[in-house]
């Protein structure tokens, strides 16, 4: 008889409907890590923020590396790039069901790794989400403050930051196969 796929993310299961001694989580959960990586996320994201709003805003952009790299302080009420920003609301939302996804997720974390990038993930998403909420116009409706500008590049912030290499390591990770329960397939 043919051996059943197994769904990626999923642990074997044997005959008996066990996990092997292999395929079983090992260690303990990284629900600490993923939380500390968060915080620190979200602590540098927001503190650089309020930065910015105090001191950058309604001021002349700073030249960081000549033409190359500049802090500009700029409110961004759409996605990546200025894009959709008539749907503020809808970024909103997506930010919320990372944030959920990522905290059921957290029950089931063995892996180091994947703590990181889950942490990295959380941070940036509840960083742009407390600017969504909290900044003007309005809750659910407000404008993330950007304002690392590199030359022929659209603007950011260390949440976008965060949100982006928290996502490559997720790639990574999957490439090679490690899943969040610590476990190692093949496919």
């Amino acid at each position: 008889m043919a051996e059943a796929e197994r769904i990626i993310g999923t642990p074997e299961v044997g005959e008996d409907g066990t996990q092997p001694e292999s395929a079983a989580p090992k260690g303990r959960r990284r629900i600490v890590a993923l939380l500390v990586v968060a915080l620190l996320a979200y602590l540098v994201d927001l503190g650089s923020k309020m930065l910015v709003v105090a001191k950058l805003e309604h001021q002349p952009s700073i030249q960081v590396i000549g033409d190359l790299l500049k802090f500009d302080a700029i409110r961004n009420p759409g996605a990546a790039f200025g894009f959709g920003e008539a749907f503020t609301i809808i970024f909103t939302c997506i930010a919320a069901t990372v944030i959920v996804v990522i905290v059921r997720l957290a029950r089931k974390l063995y892996s180091l790794p994947w703590a990181i990038a889950l942490g990295l993930l959380l941070g940036g998403a509840l960083g742009n989400l407390t600017d969504r909420i909290f900044r003007s116009p309005g809750v659910f409706r407000g404008a993330v403050v950007d304002f690392i500008a590199p030359a022929h590049f659209a603007v950011f912030n260390l949440a976008d930051s965060a949100i982006v290499c928290g996502g490559i390591l997720i790639v990574l990770l999957s490439f090679k196969g490690l899943d969040p329960d610590g476990t190692v397939h093949k496919d």
